[in-house]
């Protein structure tokens, strides 16, 4: 066993992992942090999608040793923020969620997108590229891009 210090959803946190424990087995199994999806495990999907360093990365493919020193963050670290609450309105007005098992992976990658100051997020072919690493077999992409163009149209803080 080897003790790892991160931050993970804000908060200081020092948790033990086995050597080969990958990053989505310890948030999900160990940590109870269900929003965190395993599907493909081939960094395809986006299923699993946390922000590392305030960056989109699949946790399935990701040693959990690896986020040592770093800033882990996943949907609930989120949840009840500004952000997260127009993210999550928009996806409801516009159908943008009906399994939600992508929905997180979604919602992270589109936080990440709004830190972002080199993209033009009106640009639906910006979204479109900028998502292009998040499967939805449900609802199709359309009502996600809607979904997202009318959160950024809106303006955000960078």
């Amino acid at each position: 066993m080897t003790v790892v210090e991160t931050t993970l959803n804000g908060r200081r946190a020092r948790v033990e992992v086995e050597p080969n424990q990958l990053l989505i087995d310890l948030l999900r199994e160990d940590l109870g942090l269900t929003s965190v999806k395993q599907s493909c495990e081939v960094q395809v999907c986006g299923s699993c999608t946390v922000l590392l360093d305030g960056d989109p990365v699949s946790s399935c493919c990701l040693l959990a040793a690896d986020i040592e020193g770093r800033r882990v963050e996943t949907l609930e670290g989120m949840l009840g923020t500004p952000l997260h609450d127009r993210l999550a309105a928009s996806f409801l007005r516009h159908a943008a969620v009906q399994c939600g098992f992508c929905t997180a992976g979604m919602i992270l990658t589109a936080k990440a997108l709004a830190g972002r100051g080199d993209l033009d997020l009106s640009d639906e072919s910006v979204l479109r590229e900028a998502m292009s690493g998040n499967l939805c077999r449900c609802t199709g992409y359309q009502s996600i891009l809607e979904a997202l163009t009318e959160v950024f149209a809106e303006g955000l803080e960078r």
